[in-house]
């Protein structure tokens, strides 16, 4: 495609997201790996909310919860997901959709065991999701969770990750009078090579 260059160039839409993600960090003010995730339920009724991307792999992103939360649950029954990242800084966004697989192995160990103790216990003790009485009530159950887990607590066996595999990428980028400049990437499967094509702002 002839008009795709600069901030757009490349062959591999992960490591341009990737490079998008890199130039954020140095210029957005608070969590540039945050991402707005979107889910439906049972009923087809769209949810969204703020979580953090912890990977860009090689062929999918990755984040990680409470599998026992509303998003895992909505995740587990449709195995689709989409999200979107937004840096006010760059003037910039990127748009994924694809299906979900989880990811409960190493990798999710090794990020749990990355977090700081607090979050740690604070994993073990909320019951993501479901009603709480108070607040109160949750930090006695994180007094309750440091007792019993000590100060080098296992991954719980209902927290870990979820991978992202895309089926469609868009990379966004604000232009003068509202003439963006977007470029999506799209493939019906997986295994299945890209295509890319502009689209109108």
């Amino acid at each position: 495609m002839s008009d795709r260059g600069g901030i757009f160039a490349g062959d591999d839409p992960f490591a341009i997201a990737r490079s998008w993600l890199a130039e954020a960090e140095a210029s957005e003010i608070n969590d540039p790996n945050a991402i707005a995730l979107a889910t439906v339920d049972a009923g087809g009724l769209p949810n969204v909310r703020m979580v953090l991307l912890k990977e860009i792999e090689a062929q999918s992103f990755v984040f990680f919860t409470n599998y026992e939360s509303a998003k895992a649950e909505e995740l587990e029954q449709s195995g689709k997901a989409a999200f979107v990242m937004h840096w006010k800084s760059l003037r910039r966004q990127i748009r994924v959709r694809g299906t979900i697989i989880r990811e409960d192995g190493p990798l999710a160990d090794e990020y749990y065991a990355s977090r700081s103790l607090k979050s740690r216990l604070g994993a073990w003790a909320s019951q993501q999701s479901r009603p709480l009485s108070s607040r109160g009530a949750l930090m006695a159950e994180v007094a309750r969770v440091t007792a019993r887990q000590g100060t080098n607590p296992a991954r719980p066996p209902f927290w870990g990750g979820y991978r992202l595999t895309p089926l469609e990428i868009e990379f966004w980028a604000d232009g003068a009078f509202r003439l963006h400049d977007r470029f999506r990437w799209r493939r019906d499967e997986t295994a299945q090579e890209w295509r890319i094509q502009r689209l109108n702002p």
